[in-house]
């Protein structure tokens, strides 16, 4: 997934430790997946943006 990878570059982690806490976190499902194609019309550094802050917000990352 293109997200995945590129919040995975930003992150400093792996894809597949990125890809888990998405997951894990319901983001993958409850977010990414659902947004899918609206999240795709945005540019890939406000798409990282906002994934990353969502990440946040729901106590993935600190």
């Amino acid at each position: 997934m293109f997200c995945v990878g590129n919040v995975a570059d930003a992150l400093k982690m792996s894809a597949g430790n990125v890809y888990r806490l998405l997951r894990d976190s319901g983001i993958l499902m409850e977010y990414i997946v659902p947004g899918y194609d609206v999240l795709h019309t945005f540019g890939k550094d406000y798409l990282v943006e906002d994934i990353v802050s969502y990440m946040k917000e729901k106590g993935v990352l600190q």
